[in-house]
């Protein structure tokens, strides 16, 4: 069909005061919103600052009051655990108005922040799901983060209750979370009163009297009792919800999350971006301790009366490659979302896409790519091996939904290989030199957008206003500094090519480490790469590829080192003095799938660095150590 883009990002264009006024009729209010914007009140103005809503209500009581208790709201997929469960509105409703009682007779009142540290199990959703009934602030932190990570977060959100679990499952070991989490209260200075443990079979852990409550035997005496939490109504602007970035250096920043502005934002993505109608089957395969799993594993399915998979194992290993395609065949996906790097993943150990043969994907629509820059091979080969557009698309922890994407719901434009498409209603992308002046189409620069931020969008960062403006909003005033560097073409395409910190200076010349990833990652027997700068007395810097291969490969690595430079040279030119191509088993990654490209810089420099807080596997940065070292680099 022809898209609708161009004329409903013209309406918004036109007016959009209007525009988001209308998309706010989507969402139940206690008290609806008399005004779409006051450019008065916060930092950048406030989306709906008279409305009173509540989101667990948007997301659950109003399905069950329209009579869709019997819909199945979530479908946990664990091949780490055997298990498959399926869960309805109407049972999810119980389960939350049971746990928020148990939160208010714990002393959790509106405003009171909740951590919640957990693996992606049902009882993570319902413990965000009830914060947002009581009006709490939940504040998500990913399952197995450091102790003294998770300490830091205690402190700055001051939490009044933490609900954990006993253990989380990666392929091949369990995971003690309590230990993790006793050591944290240790730590930190801030004690909360309680701590909520859900015991999994798998590993009981041991609790500490008064302090540690059984969360199964809390719920079940709850229902038992009759205790039901209705929904506290809540102002628009109210926080809904904490995340902290992940920043391998200083204090987390804590990205604020408002309700109104979020739920306008996240029903109206779900059908005009993604594409999906209530009662369809949506499957985000992320983590719920990520912006993703926040928008788009529970709250933006739920608000749209979807069906979304809560799916907890990784897309190789567990048991194959093969388990994506299982998931959707067996439960009837229509639209799933991941990060690049499981692809990527997926076509390292499965290069000609045989596994997808065993499956029956004719339901299946599109698969949507975020979190890293999705090279045009990966989308290519996904292509072939899935039938079906595959969609590139940008956001970030901050703005909570996407910034530019190719929107299935209004109708699919061309593809551009190597771009997230077009900015979304809401958006006003532009293009910035260093000094703040707007630059020539196809001239590289800094990626920002136009202020006001549309709903949806952080307000600002917890209890730090300073701060946010600083971060994003001092460099380029009236604007929202995103920290990306890209461009955008002559019809309006957007192209992110790194992180501005990933922007290197070779003699004088800024150059993208994304456009030469993208040159080594077309290379047939390359699976996954990362291009970083490394510093050199003559040049400033000059680019090092890291190249993972694919593992039905036996050739000599020397060779596909010399081809991938080879490569570069003749698609980028001398200019890019790219003569250092190295072959690891592995890149280091945070649990979401980002390459921690920064760190492999700190270490080939020879910088001090510390440990990243979302590190996958830490043993990998010693083998990224030795592959440098046997270079003569960062010695």
């Amino acid at each position: 069909m022809a898209s609708r883009y161009s004329e409903v990002y013209g309406a918004w264009k036109t007016d959009p005061e209007g525009f988001w006024s209308e998309a706010a009729e989507a969402i139940d209010w206690f008290e609806r919103p008399e005004r779409a914007f006051e450019a008065e009140a916060g930092i950048y103005g406030h989306w709906f600052p008279d409305g009173v809503t509540n989101s667990c209500y948007n997301c659950l009581d109003r399905h069950v009051e329209a009579g869709r208790g019997e819909q199945i709201a979530f479908i946990y997929d664990s091949p780490v655990t055997s298990s498959i469960e399926r869960i309805s509105y109407g049972a999810l409703l119980d389960d939350v108005k049971a746990l928020a009682a148990v939160y208010r007779k714990l002393g959790v009142d509106k405003g009171d922040r909740i951590i919640i540290y957990m693996p992606m199990i049902p009882q993570a959703a319902v413990a965000m799901l009830a914060a947002a009934r009581v009006g709490a602030v939940h504040s998500v932190v990913f399952g197995g983060f450091a102790a003294n990570e998770l300490a830091v977060r205690i402190d700055d959100c001051q939490a009044k209750l933490i609900v954990s679990a006993s253990c989380g499952i990666e392929p091949g070991r369990t995971v003690a979370y309590k230990p993790l989490l006793d050591a944290a209260l240790t730590i930190a200075e801030h004690k909360p009163a309680h701590c909520l443990v859900y015991q999994r079979d798998m590993l009981e852990a041991d609790m500490t009297p008064v302090r540690d409550i059984d969360y199964a035997s809390a719920l079940a005496a709850a229902k038992e009792a009759g205790d039901e939490a209705g929904c506290t109504p809540v102002a628009s602007t109210d926080p809904l919800y904490v995340l902290y970035t992940s920043g391998t250096t200083g204090q987390p920043k804590g990205v604020v999350r408002d309700n109104g502005g979020h739920m306008v934002a996240l029903k109206w993505s779900m059908q005009n971006f993604f594409g999906v109608q209530p009662g369809e089957v949506f499957w985000a395969a992320s983590d719920i301790g990520w912006v993703v799993g926040h928008s788009f594993i529970v709250y933006g399915p739920l608000l749209n009366g979807n069906t979304s998979i809560l799916f907890e194992g990784k897309p190789v290993g567990t048991p194959d490659p093969g388990t994506y395609w299982r998931i959707i065949a067996e439960h009837g996906v229509v639209v799933m979302f991941t990060a690049p790097t499981a692809l990527r993943a997926i076509r390292k150990e499965d290069p000609d896409a045989a596994l997808v043969a065993n499956y029956d994907l004719q339901q299946f629509r599109a698969l949507f790519l975020a979190g890293e820059r999705a090279d045009p091979d990966t989308i290519r080969w996904a292509e072939r091996a899935l039938g079906v557009p595959i969609i590139d698309h940008w956001w970030q922890t901050e703005t909570g939904w996407p910034v530019a994407g190719n929107p299935l719901g209004l109708g699919l434009l061309p593809v551009k290989y190597g771009s997230p498409a077009v900015p979304l209603p809401g958006y006003d992308v532009q293009i910035l030199d260093d000094a703040g002046h707007p630059v020539e189409a196809g001239t590289l620069g800094n990626v920002v957008v136009k202020l006001p931020l549309p709903p949806g969008c952080l307000p600002t960062l917890w209890n730090a206003d300073h701060r946010f403006r600083a971060a994003y909003l001092e460099e380029f005033p009236g604007y929202y500094k995103t920290a990306d560097a890209g461009y955008l073409d002559d019809d309006g395409y957007v192209f992110i090519m790194a992180r501005t910190d990933d922007i290197i200076n070779v003699a004088g010349h800024r150059l993208s480490t994304g456009a030469m990833e993208e040159v080594c990652a077309s290379h047939p027997d390359v699976a996954e790469c990362a291009v970083i700068g490394i510093a050199d007395d003559l040049k400033g810097q000059i680019p090092a590829g890291f190249l993972v291969i694919n593992s039905n490969v036996s050739r000599e690595t020397s060779e596909i080192e010399r081809e991938v430079i080879s490569l570069v040279r003749d698609r980028i030119g001398p200019v890019a003095a790219f003569r250092t191509a190295m072959c690891v088993k592995r890149l280091p990654k945070t649990r979401s799938g980002k390459i921690l490209r920064a760190t492999i810089q700190k270490i080939a420099d020879r910088q001090p660095w510390k440990m990243p807080a979302t590190i996958d596997d830490p043993a990998i940065l010693d083998e990224i150590a030795a592959v440098l070292h046997a270079k003569g680099i960062g010695i």
